[in-house]
């Protein structure tokens, strides 16, 4: 029998997720910024309902294509308060389309999401605690939102670090957790 952190236990949606992508280290920057983004649309929900209704949120979000993203007006903001697969939060999906724009600059000024993500941590996972506040995820909070971020409080912020790597949180006995 395989032995899983237990909140992957219930689910079988949150079991495929956990054994193939919750805390594998993401080096991808358009991956990194899209889990952000759905990390954001989590606030005041459960992890669940937004892997379930992540392809409609990829659908609707132009498969989170920055480029794309970035030019969404109003007519895309009154679409996406209308379709029934995402979570309809007016203030969350402008939040996605700043979050595109301020990507796309980070890129214009030769600035690599993927380098920023990682430059807290010297490229390297680090082993996590179950925490859901750290100084290390305040920090990064903080910085997200001095650039415009928003929906990146720290405990979005260490939700998302684990969920993408950047700390290693399985839980002891777990198939998953990396030794050391």
């Amino acid at each position: 029998m395989t032995t899983r952190c237990h909140w992957a236990e219930s689910d079988p949606v949150m079991r495929a997720y956990h054994d193939k992508e919750w805390g594998v280290p993401q080096k991808d920057s358009r991956m990194l910024w899209e889990m952000l983004m759905l990390e954001g649309f989590q606030a005041g929900l459960s992890w669940i309902t937004i892997l379930k209704k992540r392809p409609a949120f990829r659908k609707a979000f132009a498969g989170f294509k920055p480029e794309k993203v970035a030019k969404f007006g109003k007519k895309d903001i009154a679409r996406l308060l209308k379709d029934e697969g995402i979570v309809r939060s007016r203030a969350k999906i402008e939040a996605t389309i700043k979050g595109a724009q301020i990507y796309l600059d980070m890129k214009k000024n030769g600035e690599k999401f993927s380098d920023y993500c990682w430059s807290f941590t010297d490229g390297k996972a680090i082993r996590g605690r179950g925490d859901s506040v750290t100084p290390l995820s305040t920090a990064i909070s903080k910085d997200l939102k001095r650039r415009g971020f928003k929906f990146v409080g720290p405990t979005i912020v260490y939700a998302w670090m684990q969920a993408v790597g950047i700390v290693d949180d399985h839980a002891p006995g777990c198939f998953k957790r990396k030794p050391g």
